[in-house]
């Protein structure tokens, strides 16, 4: 294992210099789930949630949120973004929705921090949006899955 590329040689942490790094296209995909109760899955999907589309807010915040990773992390550097999906998905086995982000950019640095932000702030967006419903919800398994580009190996998490 490498060491932690954040800390200084008396432990401090910084900011990494990646002025050297090659500018190479970097891509990382990340996801969670928001387990709910049945029925509030199907208020979802029906559009019936009071605070309105659960699931077009949900997007737009996970957006919105992967670029602004670097104000919210404190080493995170600020990144020209290429690129920035976000997928949400029902899925009746957990019950409930599963998140998936994708982010990309032309730059020196990865963007996992980027991708894995906009699944967390989705998820928190779906459990805001209907926690009149279902306080009991559960935000799991948010997780990088793919990591492309840069100097580093490629990163592909196993069969999920």
């Amino acid at each position: 294992m490498s060491e932690l590329t954040h800390l200084g040689a008396s432990g401090e942490a910084n900011m990494v210099d990646v002025g050297d790094k090659a500018e190479t296209v970097r891509t990382a995909i990340a996801e969670g789930s928001v387990i709910m109760l049945p029925e509030t899955l199907r208020t979802i999907l029906a559009g019936d949630a009071k605070k309105g589309d659960v699931l077009g807010v949900a997007r737009i915040a996970g957006i919105m949120a992967a670029k602004k990773a670097h104000e919210l992390i404190p080493l995170c550097h600020p990144l020209l973004l290429n690129k920035v999906a976000v997928e949400i998905e029902p899925d009746e086995t957990l019950p409930g929705l599963r998140v998936t982000a994708l982010a990309r950019v032309s730059g020196r640095t990865g963007v996992e921090m980027e991708a894995l932000t906009a699944v967390s702030v989705a998820c928190l967006t779906i459990y805001d949006m209907a926690k009149a419903v279902d306080k009991a919800m559960t935000i799991s398994e948010v997780r990088l899955v793919e990591k492309t580009g840069g100097k580093s190996d490629d990163f592909h998490r196993g069969a999920i």
